[in-house]
């Protein structure tokens, strides 16, 4: 390796450290924040305190909106996980005509605005009478969730052997069996990466979420949008330091289940 190569791929290295400090120091910020002893915001924080995060707790609408973000982003995934393994395995598989509309349907969540969505699904769901309800926050977010599970899906299925589906056919198992002891273990790192994609983006989703949310369903998220309007204290900054550990968390139950260099490298 030359000089100049060496140069380069130092740079490169340089370059996405720097992506990764200025993509992880706003998370960085929030959650020293979160343990200061003054009355307002203030980086780097005063003391250290668990202050703000009793109070946090100790509010029930807050809890309330925690498991409503919870609940939410559990069914929303896994309908998307059904839905996304469904339609993958007919455009991966299938000889339908129709099979890239298909896919450019329901990868379509992921060009359209967010908010352009949950504005449609406010006017079709006042239409149908189940508005502002929690039906409508779990199909929003299941519409705006799949594309992240089929496009993971898919890319475990391209590089997928059928040779094995036929060996277990030959072998005498039926089409049910082959899925489940065949075919979902190999794609397993795949749809676990979609799940998660799915929860995290449900979990933090503001825009479609504040056109269904009402005073007593109100996401986590929602919740902390109307509370920043009104007061910017250490307790916000204990809110969503709280959002960040449960993404935290997911991260670490994938790399526990899978791991993260096996589902990295099945989306290669």
């Amino acid at each position: 390796m030359s000089i100049v190569d060496r140069i380069a791929r130092l740079f490169v290295i340089l370059l996405a450290w720097a992506g990764l400090v200025f993509l992880a120091l706003p998370l960085v910020i929030i959650v020293a924040t979160s343990f200061t002893e003054t009355e307002f915001l203030k980086f780097p924080p005063v003391g250290f305190t668990w202050r703000w995060y009793g109070r946090f707790l100790e509010d029930q609408s807050y809890l309330s909106a925690i498991w409503t973000s919870v609940s939410i982003a559990g069914l929303a995934t896994a309908i998307a996980v059904v839905i996304g393994v469904l339609v993958a395995l007919v455009i991966a598989r299938s000889e339908l005509k129709g099979r890239q509309l298909l896919n450019t349907i329901f990868i379509a969540p992921l060009i359209l605005p967010t908010i352009v969505i949950g504005a449609a699904l406010l006017q079709y769901a006042n239409a149908l009478g189940f508005a502002r309800s929690f039906f409508a926050l779990v199909v929003g977010h299941t519409v705006i969730v799949v594309p992240y599970v089929l496009r993971t899906v898919l890319a475990s299925l391209e590089r997928f052997d059928q040779s094995l589906e036929e060996a277990s056919f030959d072998l005498g198992g039926n089409a049910v069996s082959t899925f489940f002891l065949v075919t979902l273990p190999i794609i397993k790192p795949g749809l676990v990466a979609g799940a998660l994609f799915a929860f995290i983006i449900s979990w933090i989703n503001v825009e479609l979420s504040i056109f269904n949310a009402t005073a007593q369903l109100m996401p986590i998220p929602v919740k902390l949008f109307n509370y920043v309007q009104y007061a910017v204290d250490p307790m916000l900054a204990a809110v969503s330091a709280a959002t960040i550990y449960v993404a935290v968390l997911a991260v670490i139950v994938l790399d526990i289940l899978v791991g993260i260099d096996r589902v990295a490298a099945s989306q290669k």
